[in-house]
């Protein structure tokens, strides 16, 4: 089975191509937002054998971004970009950087080796972003890591677009409990610094 991490950096200029033109048609007829998602492997729901991508028209902000967007303004400023300065500063969770973006396994991660994709600088609206391409391009790479240190693995991406835009890839390597579901608190097995330096090396 071909994988997002099997695509050339052309192919996967066409996948953000394609999403920028149907986001665009979308908001023509009046959908403000548009949510992009890649799920691959059964235990991550995907319902054809092969890589493929989503894009759901939706009418309303989903809860997630409004809640980012009302803490970014109980903060005063974008959460994202001060996350990043400290990760940038720090170095421990970062797996790689390049074309203005980096990639690292978040503080917080829900999943070992959930991976994260964003722009060094704050950027708002990833269907006119000339880096989609190259995010894409680089959460490929994180999955080929993955890939590398722990065989083929079933997992969800999906491009954030509210606020400070970015991708979320979470491998589905352990299955959520009660906790997860019930309560909204992620058991995470393996430390995100330990995960980042596993596929730095991977």
């Amino acid at each position: 089975m071909r994988t997002i991490a099997d695509l050339s950096f052309r192919e996967l200029a066409l996948v953000a191509e394609a999403w920028q033109a149907r986001a665009n048609a979308a908001h023509e007829q009046g959908f403000p937002y548009v949510q992009a998602l890649v799920n691959e492997g059964h235990a991550a729901g995907a319902s054809l054998a092969h890589s493929h991508s989503q894009l759901v028209w939706l009418e309303d902000e989903p809860p997630l971004v409004s809640q980012e967007r009302r803490a970014q303004a109980a903060e005063g400023g974008c959460v994202l970009c001060r996350v990043l300065a400290e990760e940038l500063e720090q170095r421990i969770r970062i797996v790689a950087e390049r074309d203005g973006l980096v990639l690292l396994c978040p503080f917080a991660g829900r999943q070992p080796y959930e991976l994260l994709v964003a722009p060094r600088e704050c950027a708002g609206d990833p269907f006119t972003s000339d880096l989609l391409a190259n995010a894409l391009d680089l959460a490929a790479d994180g999955i080929r890591r993955l890939r590398n240190a722990e065989g083929r693995t079933p997992l969800n991406m999906w491009l954030h677009g509210g606020g400070h835009w970015h991708l979320e890839l979470v491998p589905r390597l352990t299955a959520l409990a009660g906790l997860e579901l019930g309560a909204g608190y992620f058991v995470n097995t393996l430390a995100p610094e330990s995960a980042a330096g596993v596929l730095r090396e991977a």
